[in-house]
């Protein structure tokens, strides 16, 4: 999987943005550690998700894109495979829930998207979108279950070893596993003794229990403000991935997420949705005690003007 990943890289050139590296002396100070910020929150669509849908979709056939292409998503994948298939002149539909984040459906729609409304109460995204696929023909590009999309999400973390060298350890924030498990891949096959440590909300912890137990943990709709980590648990892929090559998986709470946001916001001035800010919820709540070289991904920063100043007002 790393050559792929690295493929992928190469694959990208000219079309990802190079997101730069951030740091904070007031946060470093704090916490008695270097820590650097891999701002995929400035990534294309604003978030890493672009790295996957590109690497993916650029792969099909001439036969498969002239399909046209599905996905589910709430959000970032969705902006991702709808600005993708404007990019490469593909027919590209979404299936989204009908409480996903205004900004996120919006920003879809402008791309160029067909989206297709379910309610998560009472269907699966999952089902909703093979359907489609069965009546129309469409090529499925899942938003984390899938080599290629792991791959283009690895290179998040490739770059980032390429811009800041050794880390000692790396956090990544953790949905359905893949942007934590293509990071994990090339953070041992760079760095082996680099610490890989994932990070997902208390209320989604699906992916931790299925860490500590070796079985798979599903939460339907987890009622978390990191609405990027809704998924209901990690992929077929992506947990045997996660179980070779993580080291450990952290939770936190809702009010160190909303913390993480306000300081990224108030002593960074970037803007960083729930999800993105995982890791340095983890170190700002202590639930990780950082060491020397610390490396987090910023995963988004697609959030809505309601959720923001419901966190900013708290």
């Amino acid at each position: 999987m790393f050559e792929q990943i690295l493929a992928a890289k190469e694959r990208l050139q000219g079309h990802v943005n190079v997101t730069p590296i951030m740091t904070s002396r007031t946060l470093n100070r704090r916490v008695g550690a270097e820590i650097y910020f891999k701002c995929e929150n400035l990534q294309r669509i604003g978030a890493f998700k672009f790295r996957g849908a590109f690497n993916s979709i650029s792969k099909l056939s001439k036969t498969e894109k002239a399909r046209g292409v599905i996905t589910y998503s709430s959000g970032n994948h969705a902006q991702a495979v709808a600005l993708v298939g404007r990019m490469l002149d593909i027919q590209t539909t979404i299936v989204m829930p009908n409480d996903a984040p205004e900004t996120k459906r919006t920003a879809t729609e402008g791309y160029g998207a067909t989206i297709v409304e379910y309610d998560s109460e009472s269907a699966d995204r999952k089902d909703v979108a093979e359907t489609l696929q069965a009546e129309n023909g469409f090529t499925m590009i899942p938003p984390f279950d899938h080599p290629d999309v792991i791959a283009g999400q690895g290179t998040a973390a490739l770059e980032m070893f390429d811009q800041v060298g050794r880390l000692d350890a790396l956090l990544v924030p953790c949905g359905g596993g893949g942007l934590l498990s293509g990071s994990a891949i090339a953070a041992k096959n760079i760095h082996p003794d680099c610490r890989v440590i994932g990070v997902e909300p208390e209320l989604a912890d699906d992916a931790t229990k299925s860490f500590y137990t070796k079985k798979l943990h599903h939460i339907k709709n987890p009622p978390t403000i990191a609405d990027g980590t809704r998924t209901p648990s990690l992929g077929k892929i992506t947990f045997p991935l996660v179980l070779e090559y993580v080291d450990e998986m952290k939770t936190v709470s809702e009010k160190a997420i909303i913390d993480a946001v306000k300081f990224f916001f108030y002593r960074m001035k970037l803007v960083v949705e729930p999800s993105g800010a995982l890791g340095l919820s983890a170190i700002l709540s202590r639930n990780v005690i950082p060491k020397g070289r610390v490396g987090i991904i910023i995963s988004g920063g697609n959030i809505d003007a309601a959720t923001m100043t419901m966190i900013l007002n708290s």
